[in-house]
């Protein structure tokens, strides 16, 4: 029987972003040199955003020229929530991928990026061309996956409907993001189990928010309906500020790296490397 892969993005970014602690670029770039040793598939390491919107970003391009990725198999991805952030991201060629916030909720949408749905695809459209262009690739985050809290409709057919759209558009990896941490393991389960077969074609992630008593079954629920990309944070700091929840974080890398040993899956991580960026995160986040 052959061994299931796994692979594991970990996510600096989504962890630090909240933070109202300003976490210097020496700081973050000796972090995340840290987290290039110990041998995940992608780091999510920053995002070419508004720096009034999210001011702990503003430092990314400083950030990425302090990285050394001369020993590294990890690939780098940055976020951006518009054209212009697209064009700057597009300009590093050590930028492998370049993720979008898609929610397939109206409202949640015009919260997170100011523009409709529609809008978003236009855009959407833009920045897949400019990834073609140069040599990116393009990750869609279908952020409120797996519902929302706004009345909007939400089901397996409308996902499938903005997955068939993201195929249109040669979009070859989406992660599906359980924005507020209200996923659970019936949603999961019916969402990956319904789209994994239908788009063999097309790379599935889980990006997971949780509460620390709820991880294990919404990895278990995921991992068994065939989704084998998982995001993840170290210690699960970060989140969604939406969530108004302190305890809804990101999911714990540690905890998903417990699952798949328990599982008798080994993603290859250098177990060393990791416990020391777990110590660094110890020193650098805010307490």
């Amino acid at each position: 029987m052959e061994m299931q892969k796994v692979k594991i993005i970990e996510c600096p970014r989504d962890a630090m972003q909240g933070m109202e602690i300003y976490i210097g670029a020496d700081d973050k770039a000796r972090y995340i040199n840290q987290l290039l040793k110990v041998g995940f598939d992608t780091i999510d390491f920053g995002s070419f955003v508004s720096p009034k919107a999210i001011p702990q970003m503003r430092d990314t391009a400083e950030v990425l020229s302090k990285l050394d990725l001369s020993q590294t198999k990890s690939k780098l991805l940055a976020i951006v929530a518009n054209f212009r952030g697209a064009q700057d991201a597009v300009l590093y060629p050590e930028i492998g991928f370049l993720g979008y916030p898609f929610s397939i909720s109206e409202t949640f949408q015009m919260r997170n990026t100011n523009a409709t749905i529609q809008e978003s695809v236009e855009v959407l459209d833009d920045i897949q061309e400019l990834c073609v262009k140069h040599g990116k690739k393009l990750v869609v985050y279908l952020s409120m996956g797996f519902g929302n809290p706004y009345g909007d409709v939400w089901n397996v057919d409308i996902c499938a409907k903005w997955v068939a759209e993201m195929q249109q558009r040669e979009v070859e990896i989406i992660a599906l993001s359980d924005t507020i941490g209200i996923a659970n393991p019936e949603s999961i389960s019916y969402l990956f189990s319904s789209l994994v077969p239908a788009y063999p074609k097309m790379e599935f992630g889980a990006h997971f928010h949780t509460r620390p008593l709820q991880w294990r079954e919404k990895i278990h629920a995921a991992n068994e309906a065939g989704c084998t990309r998982f995001d993840a944070a170290i210690k699960g700091y970060g989140g969604c500020p939406m969530a108004k929840d302190d305890l809804t974080g990101n999911m714990p890398t540690e905890n998903l790296l417990y699952y798949f040993d328990e599982m008798g899956v080994d993603p290859g991580l250098d177990e060393l490397a990791f416990i020391k960026a777990m110590s660094i995160a110890n020193e650098i986040f805010p307490k």
